[in-house]
């Protein structure tokens, strides 16, 4: 049995789907994606949102939205996809790496150790599709008198005490990549509930204009559009996101059902619910032998994330980190990577190739 990381969960629809753009002859950013975004708003709950080509760049575009620049620095958390930290070097500033609590979020207690005159905002990830204890964050926030920059990618449909990620801060960004719980291929969000941050999203993502037949550019910007044929693709998802979570709500419970209660499945926060955009579990003595023989099973595994301070990306960056290694150890965020397997999760997996990888985990175990 060979059972993949990762499929999207695509069908007929999705490809019908597209019929129209090519009928209308509509294939740039056009009525299917003013209608993706409306349909976007009304589902997460904000007055405001702008497409982006991908997560990275509608991060990007959040942080240059609020004013984020050279000289800046902004708190990431050490335990993220690089593209956080990597958002906040394309705007010039410094990504601060803060450790983690074992729930995998950004430990604001670590934090308040970091601050400086150059902090400008905090970037709080709802990572594996549950949410960052946000009213610790808003707490933090406030006192220091810093932005709020929310990293939703793996977060659509996750919420902390009823109110949906991507919506506490200033500025939220969604991802739309293959793995994501809806897709469009590539493709990003950006959500505000302030207008004149909308307005700088405009400017940003349009060549620094808000009407796109002007030839008058008020502002610097770029192209950061997407198209109707990805637009078409991403309502077709929106379609079946209830049934969606539902399925992936039951793949985290047949996980649970079926593993040695040895192993401990990362779980969200009280307030936060939980769509596993991967199901994770912690294996303290041997998570790396564990994936081998997986892989020798024909089951194919993840590592968590990669510590941002390890990056080799980073190594230009060393002088500045020492001086915030003195400050933190980031024993958490290596524990986690050092222990953490994240098991095939993805919509269309069956309860037979559940229980086989189960089967699988519980031998290893017993050997």
């Amino acid at each position: 049995m060979k059972i993949p990381q990762f499929q999207p969960y695509l069908d007929s629809k999705e490809y019908k789907s597209i019929e129209s753009c090519f009928d209308n002859n509509w294939i740039t950013e056009g009525p299917k994606s003013k209608e993706f975004v409306e349909r976007l708003c009304s589902f997460i709950g904000c007055k405001y949102a702008v497409l982006a080509p991908n997560g990275t760049l509608s991060l990007y575009m959040a942080l240059k939205s609020i004013g984020i620049g050279v000289g800046d620095e902004v708190l990431v958390p050490n335990f993220t996809f690089i593209a956080t930290a990597n958002a906040v070097e394309m705007c010039g500033a410094k990504p601060v790496f803060v450790d983690i609590n074992e729930d995998l979020h950004i430990n604001v207690l670590e934090c308040e150790k970091l601050v400086s005159k150059k902090t400008k905002a905090i970037m709080p990830v709802h990572i594996y599709g549950m949410a960052c204890n946000m009213d610790e964050i808003l707490n933090f926030s406030k006192k220091h008198k810093l932005k709020v920059v929310e990293d939703a990618a793996q977060a659509i449909g996750v919420y902390w005490d009823g109110k949906h990620s991507g919506t506490f801060g200033d500025v939220g960004s969604f991802s739309f990549f293959a793995d994501k719980t809806i897709t469009t291929g590539e493709g990003g969000l950006v959500v505000t509930n302030d207008e004149k941050i909308f307005n700088q999203l405009q400017y940003i993502r349009n060549q620094g204009r808000i009407d796109r037949g002007s030839f008058i550019h008020p502002e610097i910007g770029y192209n950061f559009r997407m198209t109707d044929i990805q637009s078409a693709i991403g309502l077709t998802q929106l379609e079946k996101l209830d049934d969606i979570i539902q399925k992936k709500t039951k793949i985290l419970e047949l996980y649970k059902q079926n593993l040695n209660p040895k192993i401990k499945i990362i779980e969200p926060q009280e307030k936060s619910n939980h769509i596993p955009f991967r199901v994770c579990i912690t294996v303290p003595d041997g998570s790396n032998e564990l994936m081998e023989y997986m892989k020798e099973k024909g089951i194919e595994t993840r590592t968590f994330f990669y510590p941002l301070h390890k990056q080799p990306a980073y190594k230009n960056s060393i002088s500045f980190f020492k001086k915030i290694l003195k400050k933190q150890s980031f024993s958490i965020s290596e524990k986690m990577y050092n222990e953490g397997v994240c098991l095939p999760s993805f919509v269309s997996i069956s309860e037979e190739q559940i229980k086989y990888i189960c089967h699988t985990i519980n031998e290893f175990l017993y050997r």
